[in-house]
């Protein structure tokens, strides 16, 4: 067993023999609870860590799997259909900074102090790994080609994916990880933004108030939006499309290619998160400002709630926020009438999952759990429909008989992973 294997299952075993079954499903929601707004329980699991000290850091999902950072600097992937534990590594020490991962089709590329660790997708092993120049600011992103992440001192870096394999097999990285850089791009002050790459365009703001598009090839400015304050969330995203909120009150849809406005609308305070658009609606949360639903193709106003303050899921007919008092509120995307509220409040970490219809939160202890509605085995997929799969036809006397992994009982799912 290797030094590292070893330690993995140290810290597996003391968070078994930390956390008893009873205590880690106490918190959950009951069936009835759940069934009151047409929901179930799908699965519910551990992350790997040391419930004495570590804490859950970062939540984020792909189209096969849910990722779960530690504080602790571990990394459990778990299927997000089915809550099976596929694998759980360790990336630098205890409470170093760290950036929320991200992957692609065959790696999961994360963050750890200087060091970008890319780990293979199916068993979590290290594939290689890079020295990075300067402390980034930022998660990475990833395309067909590139790599890139942003820093604290307002730089863009660029790497070429095709370089860096060829380094790894000569085995010349981490050393020689400045051979693969394609190029640095300098903004007047940090980079606040996860850049978003189409392959050809890259999009990325920073604390000088300006939205940027770059050719992704060669770093050249294609054109520059500027805003009054600076740009402290994370840019929106739907296909051909960029959503920045800006602290000087506005909300700007700006189209991807040419940097041309759409539509703008003024909110009345700071927004310093993420507008997540799910469908025709764009949800917007101002600072103390509760919710404002837009309309995604004009920026009417459709309806605002007060006292809510984040974005954690939708279905088709219902949106889900966390509240002010840390509750789930359950509101009617329609019209924002208000459907009821699931007192979640031991899941402070909610990941604001806007690809699908399910719904991911964790205690920061590492329980994880996703909630779906009834009998809805297969997701829907609100960024790209074209990915929902086909469905054979049955008929009509066939039952599916495996609903959710929890709907006989309360606290006893099967689906438990350690």
């Amino acid at each position: 067993m290797t030094r590292l294997q070893t330690t993995l299952a140290v810290l597996a075993m003391l968070c078994v023999s930390s956390l008893s079954a009873f205590a880690q499903t106490r918190v959950l929601p009951s069936s009835r609870d759940l069934a009151r707004f047409g929901l179930e329980r799908a699965w519910h699991g551990q992350a790997t860590l040391d419930v004495r000290q570590d804490r859950v850091r970062h939540v984020v999902l792909d189209e096969q799997s849910l990722y779960v950072q530690s504080s602790g600097g571990i990394i459990t992937a778990f299927d997000s259909e089915t809550g099976q534990k596929r694998w759980a590594v360790q990336l630098g020490r205890q409470n170093t900074p760290s950036q929320a991962c991200v992957s692609n089709e065959d790696k999961v590329l994360a963050i750890v102090g200087t060091t970008l660790y890319a780990l293979d997708k199916i068993d979590g092993e290290l594939i290689w790994k890079l020295s990075m120049p300067n402390s980034a600011s930022t998660s990475p992103s990833v395309d067909n080609r590139r790599l890139y992440y942003g820093t604290l001192d307002g730089s863009v870096y660029a790497y070429d994916l095709k370089k860096i394999e060829e380094l790894h097999n000569d085995n010349l990285l981490p050393q020689w990880t400045n051979v693969a850089l394609l190029w640095r791009y300098k903004a007047a002050a940090e980079i606040t933004t996860q850049a978003i790459s189409n392959n050809l365009t890259l999009n990325f703001a920073s604390r000088d108030k300006s939205l940027y598009s770059l050719t992704a090839a060669d770093r050249t400015l294609q054109w520059q939006f500027e805003t009054d304050r600076a740009v402290s969330a994370p840019l929106g995203y739907s296909p051909g499309f960029v959503y920045l909120a800006s602290e000087d009150f506005n909300v700007f849809c700006i189209k991807q290619d040419t940097g041309s406005v759409r539509w703008h609308e003024g909110v009345g305070l700071p927004i310093k998160k993420e507008v997540r658009v799910i469908g025709n609606n764009c949800y917007v949360f101002p600072h103390r400002g509760g919710v404002f639903c837009l309309s995604n193709i004009s920026g009417e106003r459709r309806w605002k709630k007060p006292y809510m303050e984040d974005f954690i899921g939708a279905t088709k007919k219902l949106v889900f926020l966390t509240d002010n008092l840390g509750q789930v509120s359950i509101l009617a995307s329609a019209d924002g009438a208000p459907i009821g509220s699931l007192k979640l409040q031991n899941f402070k970490i909610r990941y604001g999952n806007e690809l699908t219809d399910r719904l991911y939160m964790a205690t920061e202890s590492g329980l994880i759990m996703c909630l779906r509605e009834q009998n809805k085995e297969f997701p829907t997929y609100h960024m790209f429909p074209e990915r929902q799969p086909i469905l054979p036809e049955f008929a009509s006397g066939d039952t599916d008989g495996s609903a959710a992994a929890d709907a006989d009982n309360d606290g006893n799912d099967s689906g438990f992973n350690f």
